[in-house]
Parts: structure tokens; sequence; C-alpha cells
């Protein structure tokens, strides 16, 4: 009776375990990025990838005197809800094909830098493509180099050793 009583005890904390992991392996976009300032730019996709947990691209955007900026960025959204709001694998990447110009919403990396979550993305004739988190309020820095990067004190952690 009692090692019975044990097993059944080891067996609960066991699926407790199992079921906390998933929820520990998310991560929270808000650590990661600003996503408290927003800002929006148009630019040019250079290459998009539909995947989970969230797509990805990569984009150019001009800035003062033809200067080219290359971004990275992932999408706060993820492919079953672009799906379920019609946006499935080949219309996104149709409508995101490389050299396509669009409007994004975006929060910087923390960290700084050409990277950032993309909350929106709109067509040029300003309807949605992707997103819809964000967008009215956000300042558009078009054209304005870095864009909205973070204030800092100081370097980030390694940054020294970097240089």
């Amino acid at each position: 009776m009692r090692r019975r009583m044990h097993r059944t005890i080891a067996s609960l904390a066991a699926a407790l375990v199992l079921a906390a992991t998933p929820a520990a392996a998310h991560h929270g976009s808000s650590i990661s990025y600003d996503t408290d300032n927003l800002w929006t730019t148009w630019a040019t996709v250079t290459r998009f990838n539909y995947a989970n947990p969230h797509p990805t691209m990569t984009f150019d955007r001009v800035v003062g005197d033809g200067v080219v900026e290359h971004w990275v960025a992932e999408l706060l959204t993820n492919p079953s809800t672009m799906a379920r709001q019609g946006w499935t694998r080949k219309r996104t990447l149709e409508a995101l094909a490389p050299g396509t110009r669009v409007k994004l919403t975006l929060g910087t990396s923390r960290a700084g830098g050409f990277s950032a979550i993309v909350m929106r993305i709109e067509n040029e004739q300003g309807e949605p493509i992707a997103g819809g988190f964000g967008g009215p309020g956000a300042p558009d820095l078009d054209g304005v180099p870095g864009g909205r990067q973070p204030e800092r004190d100081g370097p980030l952690p390694g940054e020294e050793h970097a240089r």
C-alpha cells in the first residue's frame, strides 16, 4: 500500500514537471524587444521565412544620403494565426516576395542594432498583410538612421570585448 502511494505521488510529480516544460519554453517578446516604443518605416523585403514559432524576415531600409540598412526581424504573430486570418504560406510568400515594398511597425531589439520585432506589415495600398498589433500613433521614422534605438548607459555585457 505504501509503495503504491509513493509511485502515485512520483507519477503525479513527473506529470507536473512535464506539463510545465512547454510553458517555460515560451518567451515574452517584450523581454527582447521594446514593444512600448513602436515606430514605422518603409522597407523592401529581402527574405521572408514562414515558419514556427514565429516567421522571420530580412529587409532593407534607405536612410539619409541613400545609405541602406540591412535589418533582421521576427514577427510577433505566428503561422497558425496568420493562416486563420487567410494568410496561408503561399499567399504570404507571394505578398512578401523579395523586392516588395512594405510599411512596417517595429519594436527595436533592446540590445540595439538592426534587429526588431515586426508588429504589423502593410502593403503600399495600406492594407494589412500580417500582424495588426500597434500602428496608429507610432511615429514614422522613415529615413531616420537606425530608426528608434534604445537608450543605454553603457555597453552590453561582452560588447566591450567585441570592438
